[in-house]
């Protein structure tokens, strides 16, 4: 039997659109209600990124934790950062990400 080469890998997808950048995030970024549901999600644009983050119902009980995703626009690739609010997820992401603008 012949020797096949490995398929090649695909290069990261790099987002245009918020919806492009929601798309890749959700994967791997599934939040989801008490009861099962997904929860709405939602895409911030920023200067090298796209913040997605999801809402929930006002019935919904409040708890702490879990995370943001961000898509960046010069890689595609998908980072996850604390459950702030948008801003300072935002700015954590650039720290880390551009801590020398």
């Amino acid at each position: 039997m012949p020797e096949t080469d490995p398929p090649p890998e695909s290069a990261p997808r790099i987002p245009a659109t918020p919806e492009e950048a929601l798309e890749i995030a959700s994967a791997r970024f599934k939040p989801r209600c008490h009861d099962g549901t997904p929860a709405a999600l939602h895409v911030e644009e920023f200067d090298i990124g796209y913040l997605i983050y999801a809402t929930f119902p006002p019935t919904e009980p409040r708890s702490f934790g879990g995370s943001h995703a961000v898509v960046s626009k010069t890689d595609g690739a998908l980072t996850f950062v604390p459950n702030f609010p948008p801003k300072s997820a935002i700015a954590l992401y650039r720290k880390r990400h551009h801590p020398n603008p």
